[in-house]
């Protein structure tokens, strides 16, 4: 099935995926692709509208990123968001020149006046918060753009020529601070180019089961679980395809929360597949002795989770594909050609040598991680599983600080267990992006009953986010931070002093190692 597609063309922004992120939101297939993009592949994909991201460059400096003219002669609807205006105007016959002074610089939120005349504000109301990053000006409107928008210092704060579909903002709609921004894309997709919103996990999971069928035929799959959203999601999916073609090896590391092991062996029984638990503790903590540098920590575990599966592997025998669970923004942020690479990720460089197979799939890699969770539950995942929060591949050993041992990590187990539950119980989950314990090294003296205890500290972690790159600690009422304090220096052995982490990202990082 084929659906109507939009183009988010990437300038450098900072929100680009969470620009193609609202677009889907919206019921619409979106696609990010860099600004240097042949403009014939653009068109052979045949959007019904184009998005222009910000960027950090200015457009009059001849080296920023330009694109070719040809497109604004395609009848295409396009809008231009804080870079991507000031290029539109830059390239019509419009002029953009730096602020010359303060008051026509714009951060931050702004209170903005619109034209609800114009199709991008249908139905929105004449006044609001916008969320405004832009130093530069547009000191001339295009011909044939009227002003639709403003605000007191700036008095074109969104332009359009509605007789072309071109729009253009000074500001950022994708973002939450903008009140009522996605129901400005949404007027864009609806109003302007048509939309027919028929972008549907439904649909997507419909077409990607026949699409692996296809391409496997009578052939062997095979799937590294992790548990976590992604390979557990691509495993169902995978499963849903081709049942007992697939083995799914699941190495557990002694690394995981409590009863996480048994949890991801049991949502995968309803399935006909080969399931394969190598249960490896031992090896990990034995390879771990000693060792309380974080990176040789991550090292030692990517390494030898490697050879784990590379021996599971071997015992299978002859392999005709590899699933892995690479997601859209893992595409993204990875890079292509003259694209900036954000990171480098090890779903999208390449291929384990040791695995003898014909091709890769991918099932998810033009999915974001909301849309991997609503894919989930289409596949009868059990909640726990989809809701999973993001759990970093070394596990519970970067959140024990200093050496790893059995009996720190089952402490760690236990105290995070009540910490998770007791947010549960406060119905708080939705509050929050990640929350967690990490075991701290340091000890310090307490009193318990008439003894002097000389035990560890626990610290607590929570973060609310958006995109995990920026995230601000999550204020839990004081009454959840006092039951889980209590239940743990209670419940647990060996913790006598419990701490809230309220720092944000940045300058800390969301994990502790």
């Amino acid at each position: 099935m084929s659906h109507q597609t939009v183009i988010v063309l990437d300038f450098g922004g900072q929100y680009n995926q969470l620009i193609a992120r609202r677009v889907r939101e919206c019921g619409v297939y979106c696609e990010v692709k860099p600004y240097t993009t042949p403009l014939e592949q653009i068109r052979a994909m045949e959007p019904i509208g184009i998005i222009f991201t910000g960027g950090p460059n200015s457009v009059y400096d001849p080296k920023s990123p330009q694109v070719d003219p040809a497109i604004f002669t395609w009848g295409v609807p396009i809008l231009g968001i804080c870079y991507g205006c000031q290029l539109m105007a830059h390239n019509l016959g419009g002029r953009v020149t730096e602020a010359q002074d303060d008051s026509a610089r714009e951060y931050g939120k702004t209170e903005t006046y619109f034209d609800t005349s114009c199709r991008l504000f249908k139905g929105l109301p004449a006044q609001g918060i916008t969320w405004m990053s832009h130093g530069d000006y547009m000191e001339k409107v295009p011909e044939g753009f009227a002003l639709v928008a403003h605000s007191g210092a700036c008095p074109n704060v969104a332009i359009c020529d509605e007789s072309r579909g071109f729009y253009g903002v000074q500001y950022h709609p994708e973002v939450n601070h903008t009140e009522h921004g996605t129901d400005m894309i949404r007027n864009f997709l609806y109003e302007v180019c048509g939309a027919a919103g028929d972008w549907t996990m439904g649909d997507y999971k419909e077409t990607a089961i026949r699409q692996i069928r296809e391409k496997v035929g009578d052939g062997k799959v095979l799937l590294a679980l992790s548990g976590g959203v992604d390979s557990s999601v691509a495993a169902a999916l995978v499963a849903e395809a081709v049942g007992s073609q697939l083995t799914c090896v699941f190495v557990d590391h002694g690394l995981m929360r409590l009863n996480e092991g048994d949890e991801v062996e049991a949502a995968f029984k309803k399935w006909d597949i080969n399931f394969v638990r190598a249960n490896a503790e031992d090896l990990f903590l034995g390879k771990l002795a000693g060792v309380t540098e974080p990176e040789r920590k991550r090292k030692i575990i990517g390494e030898e989770f490697i050879r784990v599966f590379e021996a599971e592997a071997k015992k299978i025998g002859q392999v005709d594909y590899l699933v892995q669970g690479t997601i859209y923004p893992d595409v993204i942020e990875s890079g292509t050609g003259d694209a900036a690479v954000i990171k480098s990720h090890h779903n999208v460089g390449g291929l384990p040598d040791y695995v003898d197979f014909k091709e890769i799939i991918e099932p998810l890699r033009m999915l974001f991680k909301d849309e991997v969770r609503q894919l989930g539950r289409e596949l009868g995942l059990p909640e726990y599983l989809v809701m999973r929060q993001p759990f970093p591949g070394p596990g519970l050993a970067i959140r024990v600080i200093g050496e790893i041992t059995k009996e720190k990590l089952d402490t760690l187990r236990q105290a995070d267990f009540i910490f998770r539950d007791e947010i549960a119980k406060a119905h708080l989950e939705g509050t929050m992006s990640q929350y967690f314990a990490v075991l701290t090294n340091m000890r310090s003296v307490g009193v318990m009953g008439d003894g002097r205890t000389y035990d560890y500290t626990l610290a607590l972690r929570s973060v609310t986010t958006t995109d995990f790159m920026t995230a601000d600690w999550t204020r839990i009422p004081y009454e959840v931070l006092d039951r889980v304090s209590v239940r743990i220096v209670n419940e647990v052995p060996h913790i006598n002093r419990i701490v809230y982490d309220i720092t944000s990202k940045p300058p800390a990082t969301i994990e502790w190692e």
